[in-house]
């Protein structure tokens, strides 16, 4: 499991390139207008002063993480410094005098590059680190539980609807929103609550049953009555049945650390590997709020795997590893969004040939990508954890996303 970052070029100009099934004509990485005409639809219009409001809200959970940074000397007083100047950069953008901070009108790219170099700037490199280890641990512990239920599940359908909802339970673990950090600063963003809670179907955007039929419909997506792996008895009378995957490969690109990568993502990864798929997992290169990067997923995968063999006595993800069927690279991204037109060369490699893409939470697959089209099958899943968001999708807070669409649509 060592990692390799991701591969320098001779110049910065090159150190990028799309990721292979981008349809680049047309793209546009962000999915709302931050400055909209004043004669968009008044119902989903979102002004530029709400969306910069979105980005102060989040200057408290910042500070407050960056003020008990350990590895940081003087954290206090330096997160105390990142507030003011982060605050006073958004001042600008609201006024408009922001043509020294970036060029052109303001995004959702912008205002996070804005926000993680003030913090960089101050050396928080990671300050969200010891949140990110502590939520790992908690979701190693859930996950052989997480995983038996779903391996309980007979009926394709309804394992893959149970993977999708795991997906949205998980994706609340966000401390970049004001709403989530809140939640679990006050102990009510756990994983089975969450689930439980889900907002009932139709969702806000709702193509879970496109998904579902793209997965079983197919000539290999009908169950699969060979056995896979040995379940022992003490866990289940029956042996678990594989969905065989209409996919040959898939790029999941993964979002936050803890109940999010381990419970929510990592769960559908193993769906998709026993059904006989490749999988590619994209991370980010540098770390950013508590999104989980390659280097701590590679690290993190052995544990995944020896808590599901304890766990279900299943082998998935070990045999996975050992036969490079899964693999970990860095998008090259240093943020909590994603442009896919500037990606690492090592994601664009190991991208070709894919079949499935599968972008995962709010920044990468609804505030980014949610209108990208693609040459192959691709999957958004995201849950709404921003008023704003809400508003423009015509949902409600806490709503979920799963947009699937195939590559004529």
């Amino acid at each position: 499991s060592s990692y390799t970052p991701a591969r320098s070029r001779s110049s910065m100009a090159d150190a990028f390139a799309a990721l292979p099934q981008l349809v680049l004509e047309g793209y546009r990485a962000t999915t709302f207008d931050y400055d909209p005409p004043a004669d968009a639809d008044p119902s989903t219009r979102v002004g530029k002063e709400r969306w910069i409001e979105v980005f102060r809200a989040s200057i408290p959970e910042f500070s407050r993480r960056a003020a008990s940074d350990p590895r940081v000397a003087d954290a206090a007083a330096l997160a105390a410094r990142f507030a003011a100047s982060f605050g006073a950069d958004l001042d600008r953008v609201a006024s408009g005098d922001h043509a020294s901070l970036f060029e052109g009108a303001p995004t959702v790219l912008k205002l996070c590059r804005l926000r993680d170099r003030a913090l960089r700037e101050l050396g928080f490199d990671d300050c969200f680190l010891d949140v990110k280890t502590e939520e790992n641990e908690k979701a190693l512990t859930t996950l052989p539980g997480v995983l038996r239920e779903l391996d309980a599940i007979g009926d394709p359908g309804a394992r893959i609807e149970a993977l999708v909802r795991g997906v949205f339970a998980g994706n609340v673990f966000d401390l970049g929103a004001a709403a989530s950090a809140a939640l679990h600063a006050d102990g009510n963003g756990g994983f089975d609550a969450t689930r439980a809670g889900l907002r009932r179907r139709p969702w806000c955007v709702d193509d879970a049953d496109a998904f579902r039929d793209a997965w079983t419909s197919s000539p290999v997506g009908a169950l699969d009555e060979d056995a896979f792996g040995d379940v022992s008895e003490d866990v289940s009378e029956r042996v678990v049945r594989r969905i065989p995957s209409p996919w040959k490969k898939c790029v999941l690109f993964v979002d936050n650390a803890g109940a999010d990568v381990v419970l929510g993502m990592l769960p559908l990864c193993r769906e998709l590997l026993r059904g006989g798929a490749e999988v590619v997992l994209a991370a980010n290169e540098t770390p950013s709020i508590n999104d989980v990067t390659a280097r701590e997923l590679i690290d993190l995968l052995p544990r995944v795997a020896a808590a599901e063999v304890d766990g279900t006595q299943s082998r998935v993800f070990l045999e996975a590893l050992d036969s490079k069927k899964l693999k970990v690279v860095s998008s090259g991204s240093d943020l909590p969004v994603i442009d896919l037109s500037r990606v690492s060369w090592e994601l664009v490699d190991a991208a070709r040939g894919a079949d499935l893409i599968v972008l995962e939470g709010m920044g990468r697959a609804v505030e980014t990508n949610l209108r990208a089209r693609f040459t192959c099958d691709a999957l958004n899943l995201g849950m709404v954890k921003h008023p704003e968001v809400a508003q423009c999708l015509r949902g409600t807070l806490y709503d979920c996303v799963c947009r699937f669409r195939r590559p004529e649509e």
